[in-house]
């Protein structure tokens, strides 16, 4: 049966965080998809990725060495259940529903992600999420050794000289690879990304009630996103909801009243109620 909206809610705001890596990524995924595509029975995308994980336990048997890991990602994710990188519409909204994306066996690169990082920790293997900007990519690693991947190309290791290439190819030849972009996000931060995607489209596109049901879900994931809080509730004023953006705000308040951007969430509040004078 399809879940409620409510029961999606309740779920998202009890979600596990050990150590940035949620207790299923993959399911999450799907709870946020639904938002989007409510009457749709779980069940089915739940088996696939259930699949996936029986698929990589018989393929990944003795396997001992990063490159073997790498072998039986792409064996079992991109040869075997099809999955493949949407070349050809990259910016359709679908692309970012995990759902939509095991409906029609492509997608971004991060939520091509998603589901690699799934079957991998399947497996028991260590794998996470890079802050590669524009791209997203993955990091394997084992005893002190690490292996960079690509996602939307069939997980393919990326060499240094590959992802400098690929940085560049994003953001022009002036641009140099920081520390900062090949090191590891949350979950949460990588389940962000995704729903930034959607949201992006969406008011690009001009579909301010889209935006603000992503902008809702990203709230769920990381409640205490600042930035996240700020968007939400000028694009609820914008939307003439003023007094729900004011009480999201006073709420976000009086739960963390040591934020650091405390400043930024009063001054907005009170612009806000001068708007209401």
């Amino acid at each position: 049966m399809p879940l409620s909206e409510k029961e999606i809610f309740n779920r998202l705001k009890a979600l596990e965080d050990h150590d940035g890596k949620l207790d299923s990524i993959g399911e999450v995924s799907l709870l946020l998809a639904q938002m989007s595509l409510p009457g749709h029975d779980l069940k089915q995308y739940f088996d696939e990725l259930n699949l996936i994980s029986l698929d990589m336990s018989l393929v990944s048997r003795g396997v001992n060495t990063l490159t073997d890991q790498i072998k039986s990602l792409t064996e079992i994710i991109y040869r075997k259940h099809g999955y493949h990188g949407d070349i050809k519409s990259y910016d359709d909204p679908q692309n970012a529903n995990l759902m939509r994306v095991i409906d029609r066996r492509k997608g971004l690169p991060v939520s091509l992600g998603i589901i690699v990082i799934h079957a991998a920790r399947s497996q028991g293997w260590n794998i996470a999420g890079l802050n590669f900007p524009g791209h997203f990519l993955l990091r394997l690693s084992k005893l002190g050794e690490h292996a960079v991947i690509d996602p939307f190309d069939e997980a393919r290791l990326m060499h240094i000289d590959e992802i400098e290439q690929l940085l560049k190819g994003v953001y022009g030849s002036q641009i140099k690879l920081k520390k900062e972009f090949i090191k590891t996000v949350s979950d949460r931060d990588i389940l962000i990304r995704l729903q930034n995607n959607i949201k992006t489209r969406a008011l690009h596109e001009g579909n301010l009630n889209r935006g603000i049901e992503i902008l809702v879900s990203m709230n769920l994931i990381a409640p205490t996103n600042v930035d996240i809080l700020l968007e939400l509730a000028l694009l609820e004023a914008n939307q003439g909801n003023y007094h729900r953006a004011i009480k999201r705000l006073e709420f976000f308040l009086e739960f963390n009243s040591k934020a650091l951007d405390k400043v930024r969430i009063i001054d907005l509040k009170e612009k806000l109620k001068h708007n209401l004078n």
